[in-house]
């Protein structure tokens, strides 16, 4: 659910920026607590609460990240219910049974809705500052059961920019387990993220951030891993031993919206042939504390325009850790993950678009939470990009550009997070820029510094 920029955008050298009515700073402010004071009472609740009978607590401590309970309700592909189904049966002899149609009683549905306003430490040239996004996003989910061992987590979304409603995040599983002496889970999964099936909230498609704005400048560089989301459709297995041991393998293809069918030479961004992703993990629950170690990775080769000739090929191997500690009024969540992205840029190289056949890319993320009970949730978070020096790739620009040639960019990001309710939260976000595209100073050649895009961002998110 955060607005991120495609692959494209942001390997491409363009970034887009919402240019909206230009407010003060403190009418801003004054006007989205407004909205906060006047949203009232939110009685009704998420799909999966209603179809469960439990709170929201129950799957989340400040959503969206998951409990124990949650990892459990996702993993077995979203069919627990607690509430009269819709069934019917046929007899195939006297000691079995088949279920031809269990429907829920009530219609998965939900809607989340978020506003936010975004206060950038310098004006970005030639645009308004202090931004209100009305919405900034507004979804629609199925979020529920489909059968007694199949479930979907299907969004569909607003985009504040374009207008245009479309495809988001989605992942259908289906999900069954062993009864021997040794618990197994195993399960398939198609969805259109890579890490929007993970059960953690240390991947890219829900780590924290969880949210961001739609408007401060980010840096330009990423994994491609988490910049696929969207553009493609994976199906793959998954399996859960002993409640410790997990592993997953999900296949990639390119899948774009709004592109040509069949993809042909009109096609930006084409994934060749079959892209694979892995994931492995170990996990244990004592009384307070839990603790997540594992690893994760994408191959992918990527055609810049059309779908022959040479490709980019990207691989991307990770590591991560969650680790949880329950107190008696809340709980302090730990994530941590590292990924190392080899680049051979067969296609860039030989279009003279890069440098260097050969490049590196970096990341590190770690952040830290303290929950409590009464609904107050304090995070700090550091994050780090280094990469390969490129003088052709990473170039002199506007806003999203590198003076000195290289994609590195490190920063902090503090959050402060009211939960009002279970289904509501107000949000108050400071990030701060140490590096920005290869430099602290001057980072674009147009004497713009890091610290100028450090921004300040406030939030009212709720789902109903």
């Amino acid at each position: 659910m955060k607005k991120k920029l495609s692959f494209e955008e942001k390997n491409g050298g363009k970034v887009f920026f919402f240019k909206k009515n230009g407010i003060s700073l403190v009418s801003g402010f004054v006007f989205l607590i407004f909205l906060i004071a006047t949203s009232g009472t939110v009685r009704a609740v998420p799909s999966y609460a209603r179809q469960t009978g439990l709170s929201c607590s129950a799957c989340h401590t400040v959503f969206p990240e998951l409990t124990s309970f949650g990892r459990k309700f996702k993993l077995n592909g979203y069919t627990l219910t607690g509430i009269k189904t819709i069934s019917q049966t046929k007899v195939v002899n006297e000691n079995k049974k088949n279920t031809l149609v269990n429907l829920l009683s009530i219609s998965p549905l939900s809607a989340m809705f978020q506003t936010g306003f975004t206060h950038v430490n310098k004006t970005i040239p030639e645009t308004q500052n202090n931004d209100v996004e009305f919405p900034q996003q507004m979804s629609l989910f199925y979020a529920g059961q489909i059968t007694p061992h199949m479930g979907a987590f299907i969004q569909i979304t607003l985009d504040d920019e374009s207008g245009t409603i479309g495809m988001d995040n989605t992942d259908l599983r289906y999900s069954n387990h062993t009864n021997g002496k040794i618990p197994f889970t195993y399960g398939f999964t198609l969805n259109n993220n890579p890490t929007v099936q993970d059960i953690w909230n240390t991947t890219a498609a829900w780590g924290f951030p969880y949210t961001s704005s739609g408007v401060a400048p980010t840096p330009s560089s990423g994994p491609i891993i988490e910049n696929l989301g969207g553009t493609v459709a994976g199906l793959g297995g998954y399996g859960l031993l002993d409640n410790l041991f997990y592993f997953e393998f999900t296949a990639y293809g390119t899948a774009q919206l709004g592109a040509a069918l069949p993809p042909d030479a009109s096609m930006e961004g084409a994934l060749k042939g079959i892209t694979p992703y892995w994931r492995a993990a170990i996990q244990h629950q004592w009384e307070k504390s839990y603790v997540e170690l594992g690893t994760y990775g994408i191959s992918a080769n990527l055609f810049p325009t059309g779908i022959s000739g040479l490709a980019n090929n990207y691989t991307d191997i990770a590591f991560d850790m969650q680790y949880e500690y329950m107190f008696s009024n809340g709980q302090f969540t730990l994530h941590t993950t590292y990924i190392n992205e080899n680049q051979k840029l067969n296609a860039s190289f030989e279009a003279n678009d890069s440098q260097n056949l050969s490049n590196k890319l970096n990341t590190f993320k770690l952040d830290a939470s303290v929950y409590l009970k009464t609904g107050v949730n304090f995070t700090l978070g550091y994050f780090n990009t280094t990469g390969t020096s490129d003088n052709i790739l990473y170039v002199p620009g506007s806003m999203d550009g590198s003076s000195v040639g290289k994609p590195n960019s490190s920063g902090v990001l503090a959050q402060f997070d009211y939960l009002p309710w279970e289904n509501t939260k107000i949000s108050l976000q400071y990030v701060s820029y140490n590096k920005f595209n290869g430099s602290k100073t001057d980072y674009n050649g147009s004497n713009r510094n890091a610290s100028d895009n450090n921004t300040i961002y406030l939030q009212l998110w709720f789902l109903f």
